[in-house]
């Protein structure tokens, strides 16, 4: 229009352009001779990031980049629920209030699908109109078909995620390709309910590095479009029908470039089985905070870790976010905790204005150059899976990797060389905890996958072995702490020596054993054994005879003194040793006493 402003170009002709080389110049003399190599920073993927960038990077890249379409602006608010056994309308309703509170969809995990109540669902949230996510561990397709029954006529809103309990995300797709080509064939001319899900998250909330998620995502996808089509069903529906989930984590740049990473590998993947590059316009990706950086040590950080997390996916562009309350880990569905994690994915939107822009981060030499260097090292990755087989052939090889880089994690978590405000650095002295320790250490549903559970259940257990003494409890217990993990123990103990304090240490524990912690009214002793020890011991404590009936130990087992200390010996466990310290002092010391 006539009247429409004309833009002036900015420019600052009065300051002389610097070049890198400048730039490294002015780096190396205010450094005074020390090397500007220390100010890189490694990531686990396996490169480092430089301590600046200057827009010659973009000559590497070929130029700057176009911005990435990002086709939903603003992203949608979508809290989970999870929903126990039976019909779930305590839950519709929560949904319901919810929706009236600022968000915009809900995910709705399902326990039992079979016996949900669709059309009580379809009564109070029209269908056509409200964006619902269900997760479910049976039946997709049946689900699907009962929704199509409640709405008949009605384009649904939302997605649909098919996670088997019983087969974990990457694995034999034979049992399900049924369901999952009926799940497609039913939301056919539903571009808004796409139905099978690329779940990225079950990578990154094992430990997975930032280019294992994004490369075994690719083979997941890799999977489904080799396994799914036929006659019926073609590879161009597949395709569409694909969505991603993606767990976000607070290393604020890379997890921005991770999913600015993913969004450009879907189209060179999408391009590679020769599908219409229309479709990556299509991809839809749900992200939510990460369970594997969440704490229960000081768990109001997490409030401040689930911000950074959600920033990093609204600005690398996710279409949909999940928030999870700060207190999931330990504390039953509150509306407090609830209603923060609702409204700071509002307050993004509403009162900083995130979601005004596309693609925010385009441009940045930075982030350009980290999305790029990402993308690369995880197509190399990918095409390694797909040369050895491809999902499910080299599942068993891909969790191996993700375990050496979560053990990896809990070593540098564990020597303080990665910060974890207020579990490994920052601590509350004398914590109380707002749960029951020994209560969260018999719970099932207690999330031991986490990137602090060892150190985080050295405490609890320290915690409960004093708290039993002070009591002068009559009975003992043994806690399992995990499988490896004196060497963590041993690394976080002598993080908080002096340097004139550290003695030599001296462990005797073969690979693969599990770390306990014995606990009596006048002693805690720290001690390791094999699996098959601990099963025999937990069966004989729990009396439960067959060697054929499967058997999960908990935890936490406790009984009678005598019986406990008796077991413990007649089943071979062995005391961990750390030289010039005795068992107490180093508890001591880890609890911050």
């Amino acid at each position: 229009m006539s009247d429409t402003p004309v833009a002036t170009p900015v420019s600052f002709a009065e300051f002389p352009a610097v070049t890198t080389a400048e730039w490294q110049a002015r780096l190396t003399r205010d450094l005074k001779g020390q090397d500007p190599a220390t100010l890189r920073w490694p990531l686990p993927d396996g490169f480092s990031v430089e301590s600046f960038y200057h827009r010659e990077a973009w000559a590497a890249l070929g130029g700057p980049p176009a911005p990435l379409a990002h086709p939903q602006a603003p992203w949608l608010n979508v809290p989970a629920i999870t929903v126990p056994a039976g019909e779930g309308r305590a839950q519709i309703e929560q949904a319901v209030a919810a929706l009236a509170k600022g968000a915009d969809g809900i995910h709705f995990i399902l326990t039992d699908a079979p016996a949900f109540a669709v059309h009580y669902l379809a009564e109070q949230l029209p269908l056509a109109h409200t964006y619902i996510g269900y997760t479910v561990a049976t039946g997709p397709d049946e689900l699907l078909r009962q929704l199509v029954e409640a709405a008949p006529g009605t384009a649904l809103r939302g997605f649909l995620r098919f996670s088997p309990v019983a087969v974990p995300e990457g694995a034999e797709l034979s049992d399900y390709r049924r369901a999952l080509r009926r799940c497609v064939s039913l939301t056919t001319g539903m571009p808004d309910f796409p139905t099978l899900a690329v779940n990225g998250a079950f990578f990154g909330n094992r430990g997975a590095t930032a280019t294992q998620q994004i490369a075994f995502s690719l083979n997941t996808a890799a999977a489904l479009l080799a396994e799914l089509p036929n006659a019926e069903i073609s590879p161009t529906q597949v395709a569409a029908a694909m969505h991603l989930h993606v767990a976000i984590g607070p290393s604020y740049f890379p997890e921005i470039a991770k999913l600015r990473a993913l969004r450009r590998l879907w189209a060179t993947l999408l391009h590679a089985y020769g599908l219409p590059a229309a479709l990556n316009q299509r991809l839809r990706i749900h992200a939510h905070t990460a369970t594997w950086t969440q704490t229960t040590l000081d768990p109001h950080t997490n409030l401040l870790r689930h911000t950074t997390e959600a920033m990093s996916a609204v600005l690398g562009g996710a279409d949909t976010l999940s928030v999870a309350p700060f207190d999931s880990l330990f504390a039953e569905p509150n509306d407090f905790s609830g209603r923060l994690a609702r409204n700071l994915s509002v307050l993004l939107r509403e009162e900083s204005g995130l979601g005004q822009v596309q693609d925010p981060a385009a441009g940045s030499y930075f982030i350009e150059t980290l999305t790029d260097q990402l993308a690369r090292e995880a197509w190399v990755l990918f095409q390694r899976m797909e040369a050895a087989g491809g999902l499910p052939q080299v599942r068993s090889q891909m969790l191996e990797e993700i375990k050496e880089a979560a053990t990896e994690t809990f070593r540098r978590i564990a020597s303080g060389q990665q910060v974890v405000v207020g579990t490994n650095r920052f601590q509350q002295r004398g914590e109380r905890f707002s749960f029951h320790p020994k209560k969260l250490l018999r719970s099932a549903a207690f999330d031991v996958t986490r990137a602090t559970y060892p150190t985080e259940v050295l405490r609890l257990a320290t915690a409960l072995h004093f708290e039993r003494r002070e009591k002068k409890s009559k009975r003992a217990a043994v806690v399992l702490l995990g499988s490896n993990t004196n060497q963590v123990i041993l690394e976080s103990f002598l993080n908080m020596l002096l340097p004139h304090e550290r003695p030599e240490i001296a462990v005797s524990h073969p690979p693969g054993t599990l770390s306990l912690l014995y606990s009596s009214p006048e002693e805690a002793t720290l001690m390791y054994a094999t699996p098959e020890q601990f099963q025999q011991f937990a069966r004989f404590i729990y009396q439960i005879p067959s060697e054929k009936q499967v058997f999960i130990p908990p935890t936490l087992l406790s009984s009678d003194m005598p019986t406990l200390q008796e077991a413990v010996r007649v089943f071979g466990f062995q005391e961990m040793k750390v030289q010039g310290y005795t068992t107490e002092q180093v508890l001591d010391r880890l609890q911050g006493r």
